[in-house]
């Protein structure tokens, strides 16, 4: 029998409830249930509402539970209502009429909304940490290629040279910023405790959510207006959100490696632990792993804008809709943490292939660009230099030559401010190191900016 089942409303048709029922989905809000369900029987003993010593039974019962569960002693019944009912029923069973009692001064919206803010911190602390081993999984692969130079580009094609340090710290800096947004939505989270609102216009009986609060690990403050507490999913499409920028962050990454580690480039090889062979070619070594943590941002992209839709013409307070945000958050919560535990693993598997990134380097002109700047140091105006220097580009195109290959007659051709320390100019390693600036690609500059994004993620 439904919890909410009496003379007035009877039980539902047995379709009805088999299509309602969400336990296979929210199972997994158990251990948050039962910490929530604890600070509110608390609570309800220090308000005098329910005899302490009635309050101290249901306490230690559902701490008991929560052991129950770890150790696996305590089997979900999946053919409940719910993961809340069922904890209900559960200690109903065990505490008899006590048990029943745990629901007094609350409403299922605020239990479930106080459920899934708990779940949400949980997972919250977990981005975090994982975020931040990640950051330090590129950092110790940065540090290990501070000198390797490669192509950078732009709009794909070869622009400048840099190195595969500086290349892999944009992706750190990337995360810096997701860590940011998992430690600004964790606070959000955490001031806005739901337990107490009720079913939207909180309750007669005098309860106390201030006290509520200090008994949840990680709440700082309650909520601030009913309606809204039990309605709100704000924190689910912000989650959500970040989870799909962080996800985009990772496929991007995942492209390139992709690319990089074709017979096109050959910049990089996968080790056999992040790749897979064909059915039918023998030779092939395919980058799979990469090319499913690249798909599976298209479902992340997906479970968000399944909650924004849901959420879109909802009218307050709470409607039956937002249980189906559970299963997207979940998803995308799911998938965006395997992406982020394999991405470590990945980067120690790419093994860089730093003569073939260097020899890239001697053609696509990327000393392009110091040629004109080479000019301007010696008084040209910027526009003149950058058309003298194109028209180099042209004249070597024609010749099959590369601007190191001109002689010093031939550059004199096209300006008298050439010198012969015109081959030190444009020397791909000085193009580099010359760029010694805060976020530059030069091996001191890569340096400083990893030191800045340790001490984000000390």
């Amino acid at each position: 029998m439904a919890i909410w089942s009496n003379k007035f409303h009877e039980e539902m048709s047995q379709d009805a409830y088999n299509f309602n029922q969400s336990i296979q989905v929210d199972y997994r809000l158990l251990d948050a249930d039962l910490r929530g369900s604890k600070a509110h029987a608390a609570m309800l003993g220090k308000q005098g509402i329910l005899p302490l010593e009635e309050t101290d039974r249901l306490v230690n019962e559902l701490e008991q539970m929560r052991q129950d569960y770890a150790n696996g002693s305590l089997q979900i019944d999946f053919t409940s209502e719910d993961v809340h009912s069922f904890i209900e029923a559960e200690l109903t069973e065990r505490l008899g009429t006590i048990g029943k009692k745990v629901h007094t001064g609350r409403s299922r919206n605020d239990q479930v909304a106080t459920a899934m803010r708990i779940y949400v911190l949980d997972e919250l602390s977990d981005f975090i940490h994982q975020t931040k081993t990640a950051i330090q999984a590129i950092i110790n692969k940065a540090e290990a290629h501070l000198d390797t130079i490669m192509p950078g580009y732009t709009h794909l094609q070869r622009a400048q040279p840099i190195t595969y340090a500086h290349y892999l710290m944009a992706y750190a800096q990337m995360h810096v910023r997701d860590l940011g947004r998992f430690e600004d939505l964790y606070d959000r989270v955490a001031a806005d405790m739901p337990l107490g609102a009720g079913a939207l216009a909180t309750s007669s009986y005098p309860i106390d959510p201030f006290y509520t609060t200090s008994q949840l690990e990680g709440f700082t403050s309650p909520f601030v207006n009913s309606i809204d507490a039990v309605s709100n999913n704000d924190y689910a499409i912000e989650f959500l959100s970040a989870l799909s920028i962080m996800s985009m962050h990772m496929s991007r990454y995942a492209e390139e490696t992709i690319m990089w580690s074709s017979q096109e480039f050959r910049f990089i090889r996968l080790t056999d632990a992040f790749s897979t062979g064909s059915s039918i070619m023998p030779q092939k070594k395919n980058a799979d792993i990469h090319e499913l943590m690249r798909g599976k941002t298209g479902r992340v992209y997906g479970d968000l804008m399944a909650v924004l839709t849901i959420m879109k013409g909802i009218p307050l307070a709470y409607d039956k809709d937002m249980q189906e945000i559970k299963e997207q958050l979940f998803d995308g919560i799911d998938h965006v943490k395997a992406m982020l535990s394999l991405l470590p693993g990945m980067l120690e598997a790419t093994i860089v292939d730093a003569d073939r990134m260097y020899a890239a380097c001697g053609s696509g002109f990327l000393n392009a660009t110091d040629c004109a700047d080479y000019l301007t140091n010696k008084g040209m105006a910027f526009r003149d230099a950058y058309k003298i220097s194109g028209n180099l580009v042209a004249y070597c195109t024609e010749k099959n030559q590369a601007l190191e290959d001109l002689t010093l007659e031939e550059y004199q051709g096209f300006s008298d401010l050439f010198e012969a320390d015109i081959y030190e100019a444009i020397d791909l390693k000085n193009c580099v190191y010359r760029r010694n600036v805060a976020g530059g690609p030069a091996p001191e500059a890569v340096q400083a900016a990893i030191e800045r994004v340790r001490a984000n993620i000390a």
